[in-house]
């Protein structure tokens, strides 16, 4: 038994920006942006809460994996930039789609939070704990951008994707996942500070910190790393694999880690030019918009990767 990705959704917020925008609030320019990271536009939230966004997501999967709300057991939404601290955005999501017989629960590992969601559920499935699991991530990370910081601003963007996964003969055909807490201060986003009768808190706001040359850096060296591992893990040939569906954070990460690998960057779709770093949206978005498109096809061999604050990295195998 293992665990099979069985439907997809997403959602986009409306409200277009594009380089041309941005270069408006800070010293940037649209060929500046694009050269360095392959952004375009990227989509922000003016109306729709991260809540909002992940239920339209999860509704779209529900509806692709012919299912009703009330068949899934367990929500699981990866997130860093929730609407509240508690609930969770995981409950959130289940009172909107009516999933009354589903426990639900957040995880954060940024970027990766996605790929970390889907291992998750597929331990639950293989232990026979839980059958039908909701996927969602979701970021809106627009409220966690310093607008003044021509550096972090020109990257992000908000969005959700979602997928409905089941324990299936096939699908998931092995994993794996690290961390490395001792390096993450190259890119965080510190919370709210400690205030209290006790202890006064005279701090200003802090927002997304990166250092890009780094988090450079380390993707390009674990992301080709990892997948040479799961694939050696399951006996598989790299160049059988058919897509590998990496999250959307640059294009030339992408692009080196494709030559690193000696894959054709054609098996590396990439939408970051559109909605530039969605977190741990990008994975399941633009897993949505290539099965809209037809581009997977039952018995394809995809592999997943994920990379980001914690730092985190991982990657899964699955048959489509």
């Amino acid at each position: 038994m293992t665990t099979k990705i069985i439907g997809t959704g997403s959602y986009l917020p409306e409200h277009v920006v594009s380089n041309d925008d941005l270069a408006k609030l800070v010293d940037t320019s649209d060929e500046w942006i694009a050269s360095r990271t392959g952004i375009r536009n990227r989509r922000i939230a003016t109306k729709e809460s991260g809540a909002d966004m992940a239920a339209a997501a999860a509704e779209e999967a529900l509806k692709d994996a012919g299912m009703e709300g009330s068949e899934i057991d367990l929500i699981l939404v990866a997130t860093c930039s929730s609407d509240f601290q508690f609930p969770s955005t995981a409950c959130l999501v289940q009172k909107a789609i009516h999933a009354t017989n589903a426990a639900a629960f957040d995880l954060s590992a940024a970027c990766s939070g996605f790929l970390f969601a889907l291992h998750t559920a597929h331990a639950y499935i293989c232990a026979g704990i839980y059958k039908n699991i909701l996927l969602v991530g979701v970021e809106v990370l627009s409220k966690l951008i310093d607008w003044n910081d021509r550096s972090t601003c020109v990257l992000f963007g908000d969005g959700a994707g979602a997928t409905v996964v089941t324990a299936a003969d096939h699908g998931m055909e092995g994993f794996v996942q690290w961390s490395d807490g001792v390096s993450g201060e190259v890119l965080t986003c510190p919370g709210r500070k400690i205030e209290n009768p006790w202890k006064e808190n005279d701090s200003e706001t802090e927002y997304i910190q990166m250092n890009g040359q780094e988090v450079f850096r380390f993707a390009v060296k674990k992301v080709p790393e990892c997948i040479r591992q799961v694939t050696e893990k399951t006996e598989t040939q790299i160049e059988t694999i058919d897509w590998f569906i990496l999250h959307q954070a640059n294009s030339r990460i992408i692009q080196s880690v494709a030559k690193r690998l000696g894959v054709p960057e054609e098996k590396f779709p990439m939408n970051m030019e559109q909605y530039g770093n969605t977190s741990a949206a990008s994975i399941p978005i633009l897993l949505d918009e290539m099965n809209k498109k037809g581009m997977l096809q039952p018995g394809q061999k995809i592999i997943l990767s994920g990379f980001g604050a914690g730092l985190t990295w991982g990657a899964a195998q699955i048959e489509w």
